[in-house]
């Protein structure tokens, strides 16, 4: 069923207001197991809706890989993991300290800034940043530039959680990160991978 403008009429349970309506603004998303769902607002209270299952809205969309960076087996468990943002220029440096936390059992996601993810997820963010305890900045002078990384850096923020600088460059933070631990890779490699990890642990 449509609307006269064209736009998808879909239903979903409001709990706010403990009843059906027709959710205003639907839009297709995925939840991070990569299974559709639909998210919109009601008409009436305004609050956020949320249904399960694939709609018209879906047609034509690719469903996403799911997103697991903590294995199945570890959940429950007090597991320290890593989201690595990097922007595009720091790619290789990214997927290289990505690989060596993983070798030495350190779960990781690495954002290195090469592929665009324009998939709309149902938290709004992609669910590797909830997923992961820690975020990694890799500094350039590109990191104050890199939509991407402001928007991790700003999710981290926001829910309090720990906040490393990996300096790819010697460049000033932006001052968001400013007072956060920092390690210096552009010397000591494997003294600023090993200060690094230890911060992690934490």
């Amino acid at each position: 069923m449509t609307e006269k403008n064209g736009n998808e009429l879909i239903e979903a349970y409001c709990v706010s207001c403990k009843d059906k309506r027709m959710m205003q603004n639907p839009e297709a998303v995925w939840t991070s197991q990569g299974r559709p769902g639909t998210q919109g607002t009601c008409p009436v209270c305004g609050s956020n809706m949320f249904r399960m299952g694939r709609t018209a809205l879906h047609h034509n969309l690719k469903a996403p890989q799911p997103v697991e960076v903590v294995p199945g087996s570890a959940k429950g468990k007090k597991v320290k993991a890593a989201y690595i943002a990097a922007d595009v220029t720091q790619a290789d440096f990214a997927d290289k300290l990505g690989q060596e936390l993983k070798q030495i059992g350190v779960p990781v996601w690495v954002d290195n800034g090469e592929t665009a993810d324009n998939t709309k997820w149902a938290g709004g963010i992609h669910p590797a940043m909830e997923q992961c305890t820690h975020l990694v900045v890799v500094l350039s002078q590109w990191t104050s530039q890199t939509t991407s990384i402001q928007n991790a850096i700003r999710h981290y923020l926001d829910e309090r959680k720990p906040i490393i600088v990996a300096m790819a460059e010697a460049v000033d933070p932006p001052d968001a990160v400013r007072n956060r631990p920092r390690f210096d890779f552009t010397g000591d490699y494997k003294t600023a991978f090993r200060e690094l990890v230890a911060a992690i642990s934490r």
